[in-house]
């Protein structure tokens, strides 16, 4: 008769250990290592198990907790329980062990050199910043696209999740439809993501992808060949420079300004242009209304297929939203691409694309040949999260966050105003894209504020090859809460004052001012000045010592304060505005042109002086 094999729990415990720290239940983990022993082969098929009870004292869990973990096991076919003998490693486990083939061999040399010799395209054309993997443990992470774990809807895509798994929504989705896309999932971004753009689509010319990127991969794919003139922005996506590289495509550098893309004759020589309208990728600027009718009339004139990437549509909290392309006049050329939330796009993966029923067709026979189509579990809990109203409740929280943190943010940079730097004008989002002086280096600046524990980015993946400028980063506040962003700005300010010792930084060539000459010479006037951010700023010194302030191109934004003078310098201090903080600066004067100075005679800010009416 021939001996049953037998494992005891002393021996089993160390393939099951477990992590009372885990999210994973006791329960999971235990099957898990059960699972994973058993593919391995550790655990051959006819084994006996030591009994539930021994093994719960030896793992020290209830009974109960392995009890439920054999059964789940049984119930799953990779146990079975025998009546009075026990419990055992199920037979058929071995037959799917041995009906597996080992696929790659022992590695060789030679064989992957030629391999690699042969690859048709690379991975990149160009290395892209990467951001530090523990990036979490830094104070100040001004990183965009890197979201702090406070943001994500966690109970709400859990109760989307749950009704998704329900036995009469599984029966629907889990049924083999071929590529079509969950109906539920299209209609709730038909008739409420969509009319939000002024987009109006049929079912048939939209499609779900894998995020926003595959969307983007299946355009480049359809439209792009070799001989084609693919025009992209500058600064622009370096993951589209990558795509349409990978095409054999020429890459047509566009530049772009505060208002966006520039719409010149450069366009006329392009097949295909990428442009990120709503939030410009990386600048955030948005591209003006006169521009998009310039752009569609020059696509109908010269036969160019417009690709809107509609980043960030949904986060323009400063000022009303301009329609998207794809709903104006001529948009009948202009394939939309967007994305759910990308807070949510990191877990969730979910894009859509709108174009004509033919493109859409195309691309889905496209997707069926690489990914296949979003997992329809996915889809389906994207429906419920939609139809529930957590997205949009989702939004309005976003809207709220993000509004707060990047008008901390530009506060910040306008209060502490690190070496005169200028930021491009935004109408919401969560990104500033900021220029310091000529000698700015950016690689230096980087190394020391990371040390200071302040992450930004670097601008180089963004421009073509050698085309970058050396005093530009960007800064973004997904990553950062608000009541870090001040101190995080104050740091990187010391960073940039660090790293200019070496370099040139303007100082006056004029004669500082004494005390008595600052009352004198400033009492009654007007300074005019621009915020960081491209705002008009005029400060009113009455001789009182009072100061009325006023910014925004309306005198929208105003605040009221005091000014003195103390030694040889001036010193002010607002009710609202600069955090209220008592700042004091040295003064020098060129004719009707004011300098601010700190310490070592540098210059920090100016002004134009207006003289009071007599």
């Amino acid at each position: 008769m021939t001996r049953v094999q037998t494992i005891e729990a002393p021996a089993l415990a160390p393939l099951l250990q477990l992590d009372r720290t885990s999210n994973l239940s006791l329960q999971d983990q235990i099957r898990r290592g059960f699972f994973k022993a058993i593919g391995s082969g550790v655990l051959p098929a006819g084994i006996r198990l030591p009994s539930s009870r021994k093994l719960a004292e030896r793992l020290g869990v209830s009974r109960n907790t392995a009890l439920i973990a054999y059964q789940t096991l049984i119930a799953d076919g990779h146990l079975v329980s025998r009546e009075r003998s026990g419990v055992f490693v199920a037979t058929d486990m071995q037959r799917y062990r041995d009906s597996s083939m080992q696929v790659i061999g022992p590695r060789s040399g030679p064989v992957l050199s030629t391999a690699s010799a042969r690859l048709r395209e690379s991975a990149s054309a160009r290395a892209s910043y990467r951001f530090p993997s523990d990036w979490q443990a830094y104070r100040y992470p001004f990183l965009e696209g890197r979201y702090d774990r406070s943001l994500f809807p966690i109970s709400e895509w859990r109760e989307a999740s749950r009704l998704a798994l329900a036995a009469q929504e599984v029966e629907t989705w889990s049924v083999d439809t071929g590529e079509a896309d969950d109906d539920a999932l299209i209609d709730e971004i038909r008739t409420k993501l969509l009319p939000r753009r002024g987009i109006i689509a049929r079912p048939d010319e939209l499609l779900i992808t894998v995020g926003e990127q595959q969307a983007l991969h299946l355009v480049t794919r359809l439209f792009a060949s070799e001989g084609t003139v693919a025009g992209v922005e500058e600064p622009g996506l370096p993951e589209m420079h990558a795509l349409f590289e990978g095409r054999k495509a020429r890459v047509a550098y566009l530049p772009v300004d505060d208002e966006g893309l520039i719409v010149d004759d450069r366009l006329k020589e392009c097949d295909i242009v990428h442009v990120t309208p709503s939030r410009q990728r990386p600048t955030a600027v948005t591209l003006s209304r006169a521009r998009r009718a310039a752009l569609l009339e020059m696509a109908a004139q010269n036969d160019l297929i417009i690709v809107e990437d509609d980043f960030e549509c949904e986060l323009n909290y400063l000022v009303d939203p301009l329609p998207s392309l794809r709903a104006m006049e001529g948009g009948g050329r202009v394939i939309y691409v967007a994305s759910l939330s990308k807070v949510l796009e990191p877990g969730v993966g979910l894009g859509f694309m709108v174009a004509p029923p033919e493109v859409i067709t195309a691309a889905r026979r496209l997707r069926s040949l690489t990914t296949g189509r979003p997992s329809p579990n996915n889809q389906r809990a994207a429906a419920f999260f939609l139809s529930l109203g957590h997205y949009d409740a989702m939004l309005r929280r976003f809207n709220k966050v993000f509004e707060e943190r990047l008008i901390t943010l530009r506060d910040a940079l306008n209060h502490y105003r690190p070496l005169s730097i200028v930021v491009a004008p935004v109408r919401g989002g969560t990104t500033y894209w900021v220029r310091g002086e000529a000698g700015l280096q950016t690689d230096k600046l980087m190394a020391d504020a990371q040390a200071r524990g302040v992450l930004i980015e670097p601008v180089d993946q963004y421009f073509a090859p050698g085309n970058a400028p050396t005093n530009m980063f960007r800064l973004g506040v997904t990553s950062v809460p608000s009541d870090r962003i001040r101190d995080g700005i104050a740091a990187l300010s010391d960073a940039m004052h660090a790293v200019s010792k070496d370099a040139s930084h303007p100082t006056t060539q004029q004669a500082i001012l004494s005390g008595d000459e600052i009352s004198k010479m400033l009492s009654g006037v007007t300074l005019h000045y621009k915020t960081v951010y491209g705002e008009p700023c005029t400060i009113k010194l009455e001789p009182s010592g009072q100061m009325v302030g006023r910014a925004g191109s309306a005198g929208e934004d105003k605040d009221t304060g005091r000014w003195w003078v103390e030694g040889d310098k001036w010193y002010r201090q607002w009710q609202r505005w600069a955090f209220t903080e008592i700042l004091g600066f040295g003064i020098s004067v060129d004719g009707q042109h004011l300098s601010w100075l700190d310490d070592a005679g540098r210059v920090m800010d100016s002004a134009v002086i207006s003289a009071p009416s007599a």
